[in-house]
């Protein structure tokens, strides 16, 4: 089933096993199981560590778990974990089999000790982007503790149990067998869930921290190009981020990031982390800042209670997927209201769906959707689409697209569950109408996440922290870059630019005052 490229990469990666491991498969009849018989037929062949029985009985199959030789496997694989799985599979092995994960040492002494039972279930899809870092946290806790079993479960393969579940996004996971947590998790995200103490410790041991010369709040490109500036300047600086990366962690694929021609989301977050620990910044990552202080050193408070002091505040905290703001909306999110494609839209398969916005991203997502799905409408507010022009040329030539230009959402309909409908008024006419269907792709722009700074910094009518060429706000030694302030463009090589600039003029403040 693996070409031999691939073979040869994998190859190499299992001579990094420190102990033999096991592949339990579970197959039945179907193709699907021949398939995946093929790859772990292929898998074994590769590395004398690595041995393949066919005798597993596993409810879900096909299926396959990944153990140590006499041990039941707490790793399973509902379906063929290739596409952007691959990867969770080729960890899957190596950590089994005893290669260190790369993970603070700190988290898997919490997650060594984590007592009870934790039957974790994660349902993906394989052209999912975000899925497989939730696969693999649950997988690696799975290796670290013998109380923790993980489950991917391909819900292309599985529909019955999708259906059964009503899971209408990925990823979805369920823990012992009641609903967990829906999208993007870290591992340290997970560990805090189920550890509760972890929120009083994180306090008690921020607010014991000396006052920073630079502290910037917001993890994505803005606030990684302004922490390694500021570090270089070998000043105290710390980070403050919700999730490290931010946004740019859901965007797919990049190409006009110069100088590398294409790259993804999570690969470049990863590299932006890997920079900034580079120099000795203070990364305080899954914490969220509530309120801005303004004083000679100026005080940042945190959700968890704790309080943070700078004699300098950069702010970077990006922008949120924009809402509809209609009626049943936030009633039927990730039960039909979705907002990436990319992630969810296996999982209407053969169903009917919308797309609300008709820039780029919405017409991407409509041409990305009518290749799985049996019809898209497409509903822009104004009387013409924003989308390039060789986009719209690809929208209009397929068959099971409508578009409908001056359209205005006002209602979200569902049966309690699940999304059933959509109502829409002509905004030229004045007439109501009603769509049926069972997905909705929510594709209308971003709004700042700056609702925490009202009544401290000024802000546009759009809730943007206005700065100066220098990246000054209001609030002096407070500084502002990114997605979050009045810039122009919302482009991710712009908020690293602006990051720097805001940075260097936050150094500068420092030394004149």
């Amino acid at each position: 089933m693996l070409d031999a490229t691939i073979k040869a990469q994998l190859k190499a990666y299992l001579e990094r096993l420190q102990r033999p491991i096991e592949l339990v498969a579970s197959l039945d009849d179907s193709a699907k199981a021949q398939e995946l018989h093929g790859l772990l037929t292929d898998i074994a062949e590769l590395s004398d560590k690595v041995a393949l029985r066919t005798n597993g009985q596993h409810a879900l199959r096909p299926s396959f778990g990944v153990a140590e030789p006499g041990e039941a496997p707490r790793i399973h694989f509902a379906g063929i974990p290739m596409g952007h799985e691959f990867t969770s599979l080729v960890l899957a092995l190596l950590q089994t089999g005893g290669h260190p994960p790369k993970v603070d040492q700190a988290v898997i002494d919490q997650i060594k000790a984590l007592p009870g039972k934790f039957e974790f279930e994660t349902f993906i899809s394989l052209s999912c982007h975000n899925c497989p870092d939730v696969v693999q946290a649950l997988n690696l806790m799975a290796v670290l503790n013998p109380g923790v079993t993980s489950t991917m479960i391909d819900g292309a393969l599985f529909q019955g149990l999708v259906d059964e579940r009503k899971i209408m996004a990925v990823p979805t996971v369920f823990l012992n067998g009641e609903s967990f947590g829906q999208g993007r998790m870290t591992i340290e995200e997970i560990v805090a869930k189920l550890d509760t103490g972890a929120v009083a410790r994180a306090a008690a041991e921020i607010g014991n921290k000396d006052a920073f010369d630079v502290l910037v709040v917001g993890g994505g490109p803005a606030g990684a190009a302004a922490a390694v500036y500021a570090a270089r300047k070998g000043i105290r600086t710390g980070v403050l981020a919700e999730r490290f990366g931010g946004q740019v962690m859901d965007t797919l694929g990049i190409e006009n990031f110069i100088s590398v021609q294409h790259t993804e989301g999570p690969k470049l977050v990863a590299a932006l982390e890997q920079h900034v620990k580079e120099y000795a910044v203070d990364v305080m990552n899954l914490q969220r800042a509530t309120k801005l202080v303004p004083g000679e050193l100026i005080e940042i408070q945190l959700e968890n209670g704790a309080t943070l002091k700078s004699k300098t505040v950069i702010l970077s905290t990006g922008a949120r997927w924009r809402e509809m703001n209609v009626p049943g909306e936030a009633e039927y999110k990730a039960k039909g209201v979705c907002f990436c494609p990319h992630c969810d839209g296996p999982l209407f398969k053969g169903k009917r769906v919308a797309v609300i916005g008709g820039g780029n991203s919405g017409v991407e997502a409509a041409i990305d959707l009518a290749g799985i799905v049996s019809h898209v409408t497409l509903l822009e507010f104004a009387d013409t689409l924003r989308a390039d022009a060789v986009l719209q040329d690809k929208l209009n030539s397929l068959p099971n697209v409508t578009v409908i230009k001056s359209a205005l959402t006002t209602e979200v309909i569902g049966d309690g569950q699940k999304v059933t409908a959509i109502r829409y008024k002509d905004r030229v006419g004045g007439s109501e109408h009603l769509v049926e269907l069972e997905g909705i792709f929510v594709q209308i722009g971003l709004l700042p996440n700056t609702d925490w700074l009202k009544g401290t910094v000024e802000l546009s009518k759009h809730g943007e922290v206005i700065i100066d060429a220098k990246g000054q706000t209001s609030v002096p030694g407070v500084f502002a870059a990114g997605d979050c302030t009045t810039v122009p463009y919302k482009q991710i090589i712009i908020a690293m630019g602006a990051g720097a600039t805001a940075s260097l003029s936050a150094f500068d403040h420092l030394i004149r005052t």
